[in-house]
């Protein structure tokens, strides 16, 4: 499948859908307090192609969840994103027929009862969501369990980074530091120093 597997064709699935129901539930609020039109017709197309995408999703994440490898509390956590998923996928495939066959004939009350059902099926949606990045972050759920070890291991290595000029004092700092011999060796008679260009004196 073009270097997909079914966990990451499922990820790359879902974003779209959800963002696309999320754009309709905000046009149609928007047109039932602006009245304007042009803004329920976007929220009818934008409303179908989410629940077109919405059906690849939950199909795809279907078949996720048998090619993943998952502990007790994983499979706990998969169904229930799963029930939320068909619930969202439930209130919005219903909603996009019911607005196929009466969009144009629908009354006050029922647009207000169709923007009631909508907003409920996005606080499902959202839900749903929140449920899938609880698999990923907390529970690594999609990610092979040999990918998994090996990152576990990389991190109980650790890893540093160095802010700018960090190694050169790093290195500086390692050095052998001169011996007191050495450092009286060095120093000119007299305990002093003077800066370049001085004239030649006496002590």
């Amino acid at each position: 499948m073009l270097g997909y597997d079914w966990p990451r064709l499922h990820a790359a699935l879902n974003d779209l859908p959800a963002a696309l129901l999320l754009i309709a539930v905000v046009f149609d609020i928007l047109s039932a307090f602006t009245k304007r039109a042009a803004l329920r017709t976007a929220g009818y197309w934008t409303m179908i192609a989410g629940a077109v995408g919405g059906i690849l999703a939950v199909l795809s994440g279907l078949e996720a969840e048998d090619h993943i490898a998952h502990s007790e509390a994983v499979h706990e956590a998969m169904e229930t994103h799963e029930t939320l998923a068909l619930v969202t996928l439930g209130v919005f495939a219903v909603l996009a027929l019911w607005r196929i066959f009466r969009e144009s004939r629908m009354g006050s009350g029922e647009r207000t009862l169709a923007l009631v059902v909508s907003i409920g099926g996005l606080g499902v949606l959202l839900a749903t969501a929140a449920q899938g990045g609880k698999l990923v972050f907390e529970h690594a759920a999609g990610i092979p369990t040999a990918v998994l070890q090996n990152e576990m291991h990389e991190r109980q290595e650790g890893h540093h980074h160095h802010g700018e000029g960090e190694d050169a004092d790093h290195h500086d700092e390692s050095a052998t530091p001169a011996s007191d011999a050495d450092s009286a060796a060095a120093a000119p008679a007299g305990g002093h120093t003077h800066p370049p260009g001085t004239p030649p004196h006496k002590d």
